[in-house]
């Protein structure tokens, strides 16, 4: 664990959405946390540094609760639609040496054969993981990789550690050849470009 993912969670004791408003207008999140059979504990955080934590796919926080440390792996995260804030943190309790089902993002890298492009089919993967070994990501290079190539779930060099959870068999990556313009793609590229200039030229 590093020390940015330390927070400091206070109890709280009030609820309700004019509480919570309160709590987020003192710079705090509210959240709840629950899990291994425990009754769920409602805590606040402190926003500014939990934001930045949370950046992080499947972050991990080390709480410290009126001097009772305990590990929460963050599972929701609720963010008004509109203006992005975020109004509440759902925080399962995890043991060091436990291990979590986690969804991770899937990140490319290399580059393909010249002339091809490629296809990312699966964003994420699902794996078992140590709750205090979580990966940020996954690479999957297709350095080099033609045409007709694709990459499965299997086929994905995991984090020592982990386990896949995914179908091994999901396409991950596939490697194909942009499809050559038609007659009628060209016709409308030309109808486009004409229309833009005597608009122009109306201007």
């Amino acid at each position: 664990m590093s020390e940015d993912t330390k927070v400091q969670a206070e109890l709280r004791e009030s609820f309700g959405k004019g509480f919570a408003r309160r709590l987020r207008a003192a710079g705090k999140i509210p959240a709840v946390i629950y899990g291994h059979g425990t009754e769920p504990v409602h805590v606040a955080l402190p926003g500014h540094q939990v934001s930045l934590i949370i950046r992080r796919a499947n972050a991990l926080l080390e709480l410290d609760i009126e001097g009772k440390g305990q590990l929460a792996l963050v599972k929701d995260v609720q963010r008004d639609p509109v203006h992005q804030i975020i109004e509440h943190i759902d925080l399962l309790v995890v043991k060091k040496g436990e291990k979590v089902a986690i969804d991770v993002p899937i990140v490319v890298t290399g580059e393909s054969a010249a002339g091809t492009i490629v296809n990312l089919d699966a964003t994420t993967l699902s794996i078992e993981a140590e709750a205090t070994h979580i990966p940020q990501n996954i690479e999957v290079s297709v350095e080099g990789l033609e045409e007709g190539a694709h990459i499965t779930g299997a086929d994905v060099k995991l984090p020592k550690g982990s386990t896949l959870l995914s179908d091994p068999e999901v396409l991950v990556v596939a490697i194909s050849v942009p499809a050559a313009p038609t007659e009628d793609d060209e016709a409308e590229v030309e109808g486009e470009a004409t229309e833009a200039a005597e608009e122009a030229a109306a201007e």
